[in-house]
């Protein structure tokens, strides 16, 4: 009598709904509950099999599935009806179902754990359409399916210390360069088009002086500034999309916080670049008894720092130059037209980084890098500098200007005093020369009247 008032389709009976799918072809082939079937008995463990119809419906269901889960009771069978007398049966386990809410349970199959159903209240007539076939289930899957996403754990120091040429460091370099101020007062600047100018100038004089560098990409970058007076007035009214379309090709515009303060925004400009064919590592191990590295630096008007000479002496191999290589990285850069072009000492860069609003580029210093240098000689403690590479080195000349290995060096003696190294660090005769301070940096000074055109260390 019960089955007769369903399949008249007056009565609402608990049906399958498919929550979770599978990649197993089992899933359509008829073998295992799908959305539609009609559920027909539950056993939860080993208590007495409960049959329908349902007292409460999905939500009788859902209490008998909570109740079963305090207990630790997850096992349960479920056999569905598909159909008039085609019966499917699942083995599966209890799960909470958080995105459904509290209380709310799945079951998942214990064959496919990827396979999860729940249950929803539905009338006969809807079952029996949804069964018709197994393309209008396959529709009604596609229509309920949802792709999902979440974090999952990266073992970032792992790919930082194996998947970068240097670890923990990128090969992405870059230099800001912001808009040039038209006044004093750096109330005004240059156009976003002419700051685009300065930077592919700054990249083509670089290429061309020999800097080995390829262009990546460039892009704007906003930085905030206080602004008032006139430009405030000028920059934060702006209060229609014609007076915005004006702000394309600006450098400087502002609006007005929750305060009341006049807040400006500069548009500069990154370059993005990168080494021709990546840092090369170069270790200068010294030795007592060594009086010199044997080279030289210099920097470019665009402020890089490189090596502008080395000693260069096919016998004297006993220069910290001639040992670690630089003198034969300095030769193959010569013939290839190329600088060799300092980018780290120590792990640290010495590349340029921004160009002020004035024009002026932000670099390094060569003589306080000079000084550095000499204090690692001195103290008798190794230095690693990367330089920029033009092409990748062949092995056989890797082998062969491979740095001194460690049993080769004899172990570091005691720094001396920090007065011997005052003393030892000068250049040359006081009376001959001047200090003034150089723009690249507060602690750092430049000579005049100096007798070489270069840095020696």
């Amino acid at each position: 009598m019960e089955r007769s008032q369903m399949s008249d389709g007056a009565g609402s009976v608990v049906a399958i709904e498919c929550v979770g799918g599978s990649s197993k072809a089992e899933e359509w082939g008829g073998d295992v509950p799908q959305t539609g079937d009609v559920v027909e008995e539950i056993a939860i463990g080993g208590s007495p099999a409960v049959r329908a119809p349902f007292k409460g419906g999905r939500g009788g269901v859902q209490k008998l599935l909570h109740s079963a889960f305090k207990r630790r009771e997850t096992s349960i069978a479920v056999r569905v009806r598909r159909g008039q007398e085609e019966a499917v049966e699942l083995q599966a386990c209890i799960v909470p179902h958080e995105a459904a809410g509290r209380r709310q349970y799945v079951l998942r199959s214990i064959h496919d754990p990827n396979y999860a159903v729940g249950f929803v209240d539905r009338s006969e007539n809807e079952c029996i359409a949804l069964q018709g076939s197994r393309n209008s289930r396959v529709v009604c899957a596609l229509n309920n399916a949802q792709l999902q996403d979440g974090y999952v754990p990266y073992p970032w120091e792992k790919k930082l210390s194996e998947s970068l040429p240097m670890s923990n460091t990128s090969c992405f370099l870059s230099m800001l360069i912001l808009p040039k101020a038209l006044d004093p007062a750096a109330s005004r600047y240059d156009s976003i088009e002419e700051t685009l100018a300065r930077a592919n100038a700054w990249f083509n004089s670089s290429q061309a002086s020999g800097v080995p560098i390829v262009f990546m990409n460039v892009q704007t970058e906003a930085l905030l500034t206080k602004i008032s007076g006139e430009t405030a007035s000028s920059t934060v009214n702006t209060g229609s999309l014609s007076d915005l379309s004006h702000l394309a090709n600006a450098s400087l515009y502002g609006f007005e916080d929750y305060h009341g303060v006049d807040i400006g925004v500069v548009k500069a400009v990154r370059l993005w670049y990168t080494p021709t064919a990546g840092e090369m590592p170069v270790e200068i191990r010294l030795r007592e008894g060594d009086t010199k590295l044997g080279f030289a630096i210099s920097r470019t008007d665009e402020g890089f720092i490189y090596i502008s000479s080395v000693i260069d002496d096919e016998n004297d191999n006993t220069v910290a130059s001639t040992r670690s290589g630089i003198r034969y990285l300095y030769r193959e850069a010569t013939k290839a037209s190329k600088l060799l072009v300092i980018s780290r000492v120590a792990n640290e860069k010495v590349l340029p980084w921004m160009v002020s609003s004035l024009g002026a580029v932000r670099c390094f210093d060569t003589v306080s890098l000079s000084q550095k240098l000499s204090l690692h000689r001195h103290a008798l403690r190794p230095i690693v500098i990367h330089v920029l590479m033009w092409e990748r080195p062949s092995s056989s000349a890797v082998a062969r200007y491979k740095f001194t290995t460690r049993s080769s060096v004899p172990p570091p003696r005691p720094p001396p005093p920090v007065a011997e190294l005052s003393e030892s660090l000068a250049f040359g005769d006081a009376s001959e020369m001047r200090l003034e301070r150089d723009t690249a940096g507060s602690m750092s000074f430049r000579f005049h009247d100096f007798s070489l055109p270069s840095n020696w260390v």
